[in-house]
């Protein structure tokens, strides 16, 4: 019972972090009204600064979490998280809100560094899959929750938010076991760069990152940009729609299948399962019906892509250690798809069309499948 009850309020924590995206997003207009005469890259940069946060620092709070301790960062970044909201319920000045938006951002970070990190760790070798695969899910089961439940007041929401972050911290007080001092592998005169490279030129901690690289590449984009091109009788059922099913065979389909294969060939399955629906997709556009089985059929496909990458974390990486250090690596150049994908594809949206978008959306699919087999290829020849 412990143990589901951990993994579960690691999970609610990543909901919390989650929601540190969401709540400016779902608030955003009100934020532009409150920050009137701003421009729309100073007001966006309101919700993305904490994405650039974790792609900056990424891999170093991988290092962070390893030498810190998983109980101690966990509950330091909820605390430092509910705080933030609390202060962002004042009428801050811009500055002032972009100070604690960084704040925030070291925040998020730490949580989906050190959570999958936990989660992994919790489980047993016969759940860690769907435990991981459970974890995978916080982002779109938090904005899905906000879209439905959130009020559209912002004291009421960061209040909300600021209790739900420390009763998470308590809960995880109480359930994790002490720290304990780990043996870093990282010399400690080790330059920062020295230690992105041993991180990166690692065949096991590098690759879930990699491959998860194309998939927050893609699917962010699609989410945003797709829907608005459906005919208005299918947009609303692609919009909510999309989401929803990559959660849903994420959590069913995928848990299954890796019972039946390794997590790395899940996702490798993942990207080879969307290709056709990118062609289907360029070659029925403007029909509604068909669009929006388009962007269903490849929402599932990439839903599997994401549970099994946070689930090749643990797969392929056997210490706590190692595992830190990929789910930093995951999170910066997770955080590296998602601030370029959605720019990248819109150009090529406009540049190129349908079939343009297709292309580059196939590229990435293909890209995501090939890194993964590069790196089995080196496995298995260090192995040797």
């Amino acid at each position: 019972m412990r143990v589901f009850l951990t993994v579960m309020a690691v999970w609610c924590a990543g909901l919390g972090a989650a929601t540190q995206f969401g709540k400016m997003s779902i608030l955003f207009e009100t934020l532009a009204n409150s920050y009137a005469g701003l421009s729309a890259i100073a007001l966006g940069l309101i919700v993305s600064i904490v994405g650039i946060v974790g792609l900056i620092f990424g891999t170093t709070a991988g290092l962070l979490v390893e030498r810190l301790g998983q109980r101690r960062v966990m509950v330091a970044a909820l605390l430092a998280g509910g705080a933030m909201s609390v202060l962002q319920t004042l009428d801050l000045s811009y500055p002032a809100m972009i100070a604690s938006r960084v704040i925030e951002g070291m925040s998020h970070l730490a949580i989906v560094v050190a959570g999958p990190t936990i989660m992994a760790k919790s489980a047993s070798d016969k759940f860690r899959g769907a435990v991981m695969t459970l974890w995978s899910s916080f982002f779109g089961v938090a904005y899905s929750l906000l879209a439905l439940f959130a009020p559209w007041d912002v004291a009421t929401l960061f209040l909300g938010h600021a209790v739900w972050m420390a009763v998470c911290a308590v809960a995880l007080a109480a359930l994790m076991p002490p720290d304990q001092r780990s043996v870093s592998s990282f010399d400690e005169g080790d330059s920062l760069i020295r230690q992105h490279a041993t991180i990166y030129k690692s065949p096991r901690m590098a690759a879930p990152a990699m491959g998860f690289f194309c998939y927050t590449f893609l699917y962010v984009a699609l989410l945003t940009l797709l829907p608005p091109q459906i005919p208005e009788g299918f947009r609303s059922v692609a919009a909510s729609g999309m989401p929803a099913i990559s959660i849903a065979v994420s959590l069913t389909l995928g848990v299954w299948l890796l019972t039946r294969m390794s997590p790395v060939r899940l996702v490798q399955w993942g990207y080879a399962v969307a290709i056709p629906a990118f062609i289907l997709l360029a070659a029925t556009w403007g029909n509604g019906l068909m669009m929006t089985v388009s962007g269903l059929w490849l929402s599932s496909a990439l839903g599997l892509v994401q549970g099994a990458s946070f689930a090749s974390i643990p797969f392929l990486n056997e210490t706590g250690a190692t595992r830190a250090r990929a789910a930093g690596a995951i999170a910066q150049l997770g955080n590296l798809g998602t601030t370029t994908g959605t720019p990248v594809i819109a150009a090529i949206l406009l540049g190129a069309g349908p079939w343009g978008l297709s292309a580059c959306a196939i590229g990435a699919c293909l890209l995501g499948l090939t890194l993964h087999q590069v790196q089995q290829y080196r496995r298995q020849i260090l192995s040797t």
